[in-house]
């Protein structure tokens, strides 16, 4: 099985008034492809350290990330940011949509990163709206939308590039009980057809719809629990 991305004993660490604080202390793990993952830990142990990583958001102090073939460590910034623009999908617990744009044009925006935007472009962003039950809703604004419909048009935006993962960071974390059930069913439905998913979270109900969970403690990997298996993908003929 390919992997979507692999970490080898990473470390970070940061300057903080004069003082060096390790985030990451050796961290190493393999994600499949196809895979569903929950990082998890209390508040400093390294988790949103990792997502800023493997969304080249940061680059380690040591050890490597491996993002399909490509080691990202050895990469320049140009190379780093047309993956995040290419391979990477990101949610973020906020949204992050741009309250001028329509929905389907929220959509659109990673693709105008890449100076593209064909009517084909379009209508897959069509599409991709569509599917995450946003049909009747193309040219609302956010502040129109609910908070689970601002995560439904995230979860397209983070669709548009065929990414070799998503990454989710506390995906959830805004919205009730109610919505957040719909946008996890969502996330299934996704990771059921094959895509990959790497979420951080702090709530244990959530983690447990993953396939795996990883627990991290004071910048190291504390468990690696594995609730059920990645699907065997056959390849493309």
């Amino acid at each position: 099985m390919r992997l979507a991305a692999k970490l080898q004993g990473v470390t970070k660490e940061y300057a903080l008034d004069g003082e060096v604080v390790r985030a990451l202390r050796g961290v190493s793990f393999e994600v499949p492809e196809g895979d569903y993952v929950a990082i998890m830990g209390s508040s400093g142990s390294g988790k949103s350290t990792i997502l800023n990583l493997l969304g080249c958001l940061d680059r380690p102090t040591a050890g490597h990330i491996l993002l399909g073939d490509d080691d990202v460590t050895r990469l320049d910034d140009d190379r780093l940011s047309e993956i995040r623009a290419s391979r990477i999908g990101f949610i973020f617990q906020s949204y992050n949509l741009i309250q001028q744009l329509t929905v389907l044009e929220n959509i659109e925006v990673p693709l105008y990163y890449q100076g593209r935007v064909s009517q084909r472009d379009r209508d897959r962003c069509k599409e991709l709206a569509i599917m995450v039950g946003l049909t009747d809703r193309l040219r609302h604004r956010p502040t129109q939308l609910s908070g689970g419909q601002q995560q439904r048009v995230a979860i397209a935006r983070s669709l548009v590039n065929d990414p070799y993962f998503i990454l989710a960071d506390e995906p959830t974390g805004n919205l009730d009980s109610v919505t957040t059930a719909e946008i996890l069913d969502l996330l299934q439905r996704l990771n059921d057809e094959g895509k990959t998913i790497i979420m951080v979270t702090h709530e244990p109900d959530v983690g447990n719809r993953t396939r795996r969970i990883i627990r991290l403690r004071d910048g190291q990997l504390a468990s690696d629990k594995r609730l059920s298996e990645v699907p065997e993908r056959q390849s493309p003929s």
